[in-house]
């Protein structure tokens, strides 16, 4: 059920808003919407971050073993570029 909510924002902050919803093809309103959904939800619940729609089918893809170390791995890419 969706309902009115008024705003009282700059009226620069609104048109900017306005374009950038244009440029993405979305409305202001579901802009707004969207912005509230993802404040409120469980990120805000119990301070975990939500993971969007692309990473979630992720999940799972990758096998490694139970003593893998991504930060060793990460550490040792970075030495190898920089020739350390």
């Amino acid at each position: 059920m969706s309902t009115k909510l008024t705003l009282t924002l700059d009226k620069e902050v609104i048109e900017q808003a306005k374009k950038y919803a244009a440029d993405k093809g979305k409305s202001l309103s579901e802009m707004v919407e969207n912005y509230f959904k993802y404040i409120t939800g469980s990120k805000a619940e119990d301070g975990k971050e939500q993971l969007s729609p692309r990473v979630k089918k992720l999940r799972g893809v990758l096998k490694v073993d139970s003593d893998f170390n991504y930060k060793d791995v990460l550490n040792e890419a970075r030495n190898t570029k920089h020739g350390l």
